[in-house]
């Protein structure tokens, strides 16, 4: 079965970096667009960054650009999420997802606090 696991979240002072992983497993991992949404107390899930099946292209939401970059290892079945120039507003649970057989799958989400 379809399972995603993230790491890497914490606690981070503004301005400061955190690299968050997810290592994928039960699906053929390089065929598939990959993507990390998060969520902040009391407000929906968005979407944070995409990444194609090999890699080719990325999309951000704005409010990370240029401060985050997705990025993938097709043989090792990770993901990766490195986000730079934190700031408050950051503070989420962030989610690995994918879309198999038209449902989307998530991981159980790491917690990064952004705070002095």
């Amino acid at each position: 079965q379809v399972q995603l696991v993230e790491s890497g979240g914490g606690l981070v002072q503004p301005g400061g970096s955190l690299r968050l992983s997810c290592l994928a497993s039960g699906f053929t991992f390089s065929l598939y667009r990959m993507t990390w949404y998060r969520q902040a107390p009391g407000k929906e899930r968005e979407l944070v960054a995409g990444i194609t099946s090999t890699g080719g292209a990325t999309n951000y939401a704005d409010s990370v650009k240029g401060r985050f970059t997705i990025s993938r290892d097709n043989a090792k079945n990770t993901v990766t999420l490195q986000m730079n120039s934190l700031k408050p507003e950051d503070t989420a649970v962030y989610y690995c997802n994918v879309y198999r057989s038209v449902r989307p799958y998530w991981g159980q989400g790491t917690q990064v606090t952004v705070s002095l």
